[in-house]
């Protein structure tokens, strides 16, 4: 019955729905700093079984094949795209890009899953306090600390993420702390945040915390960023297939209209 090409060209709608809002909002974020794009995966629905595979015919034989109408389509879920953008020079010191896998571990508001958070944004800043901040939000603290001593005129950042900050008044360079990557089992099972935040889940697994380099982390570039890794054309095709399906979906539903209207007007003759 027509009935239920409404119903599974209206789950389409919905569907395609939630995909143009994904991708616009891939666009919108194409020049955000480390963003990660996502994908929209869909799955079919129910079937309605109107004749069963391998039923007996009346010549005694068996059917190859049965009879089965769709209910239509939902997503399934919404996939994160953690390939690396590409690496931008920006010639700062305190700028700082992951090249390979893991994500840096900062401090956030308590109320927010265990009070940490994770970001591959390595545009850090010096607060108050001489600690090392994220340049953005409310400046989240990095985990573990490091702590720029006051009279610093230099620091310099290893692959190996050593820390090292040249003084005023003192021939050596000083340690100041390391930077440590942190890697998950399941990278696409985090929450996304926003502000290039992710939190740790359930589907995610334990985090490994390691030196950079070291156990499948990345390296530490100084003076990188990492860009988004949103690529404009494909993010604009997927948008046009996703435009025609909308409208095939909306024809669907007009040809079901005009099917239901010819047998309300069977009434006429």
């Amino acid at each position: 019955m027509a009935i239920t090409a409404l119903h599974s060209a209206a789950t389409g709608l919905r569907a395609l729905s939630t995909r143009i809002d994904v991708v616009a909002n891939n666009l919108a974020n194409a020049e955000t700093t480390a963003f990660k794009r996502s994908r929209v995966n869909f799955e079919d629905l129910m079937y309605n079984m109107l004749k069963p595979p391998g039923t007996t015919t009346a010549a005694g034989d068996l059917s190859p094949a049965g009879i089965f109408v769709g209910l239509g389509v939902r997503v399934s879920n919404t996939q994160l795209d953690t390939e690396q953008g590409s690496m931008e020079n920006t010639g700062r010191q305190l700028d700082v890009g992951i090249s390979g896998n893991g994500f840096f571990r900062v401090k956030v508001l308590d109320t927010v899953g265990d009070g940490t958070a994770y970001t591959r944004n390595g545009n850090f800043f010096v607060n108050n306090e001489g600690e090392l901040v994220l340049g953005m939000g409310d400046g989240y603290r990095l985990i573990p600390p490091i702590t720029i001593p006051a009279g610093t005129t230099d620091v310099s950042i290893s692959q190996e993420g050593v820390v090292e900050a040249s003084i005023a008044g003192q021939n050596t360079k000083q340690q100041v702390g390391n930077l440590r990557l942190y890697q998950f089992i399941n990278p696409q099972g985090l929450r996304l945040l926003g502000q290039s935040l992710y939190t740790q889940t359930d589907a995610t697994g334990e985090p490994l915390e390691s030196n950079p380099g070291e156990d499948g982390a990345g390296q530490i570039l100084q003076g990188f960023l990492e860009a988004s890794n949103v690529d404009p054309v494909k993010e604009l095709v997927t948008l046009i297939k996703t435009q025609r399906a909308f409208e095939l979906n909306s024809q669907s539903i007009q040809t079901a209209d005009q099917a239901l209207q010819t047998i309300g007007n069977l009434r006429r003759f």
